[in-house]
């Protein structure tokens, strides 16, 4: 199973929004060579660490790809670039987002890619999705279900489903 996390707190022009900015870039991943397989809904959630910036917007997808997990990530990261990501300080406010959570249950551990993503069993706004499409997926380093984790993400990350 391949888990791309998707968010983003600033709209990308022409989208009016950061839910708008978000469902673009997720039909956008075929001509990543990114096939969808399932996505979740999409959720409102703080920033992380807390800040004044604007409330996200975050979904979780299971995606299929051909694609090693480097080369995935460069097509994600080239995908962010399109929809007008800027890398300026760390955590700042941002059009899109697109994290490579889990790629086959590799362990990866470079200076540019680290699988599973390092900071996901911490993060309510990445398990609370990731429960929706994959309640069972196991945390290939800590051997414990997405639904174990989310149990264990202090309660003050504040995340609300968005209605469909």
């Amino acid at each position: 199973m391949i888990l791309i996390g998707l968010g983003s707190n600033l709209p990308a022009p022409p989208a009016a929004t950061p839910l708008e900015t978000a469902r673009a870039a997720l039909a956008a991943l075929p001509e990543a060579g990114i096939t969808l397989v399932k996505c979740s809904g999409w959720y409102e959630s703080e920033p992380v660490p807390r800040s004044d910036q604007p409330w996200f917007v975050n979904a979780v997808a299971s995606v299929s790809s051909a694609l090693r997990a480097p080369e995935l990530l460069g097509r994600l990261l080239a995908l962010e670039q399109r929809f007008g990501r800027a890398r300026s300080v760390p955590n700042a406010a941002r059009t899109l987002d697109l994290d490579l959570l889990d790629c086959e249950s590799q362990l990866c551990d470079t200076p540019t890619l680290t699988l599973p993503h390092p900071r996901m069993h911490e993060r309510r706004f990445v398990l609370a999705p990731l429960c929706e499409i994959a309640p069972e997926w196991r945390h290939p380093r800590f051997a414990l279900s997405a639904v174990e984790l989310l149990a264990r993400v202090p309660p003050e990350q504040q995340v609300r489903r968005l209605d469909a």
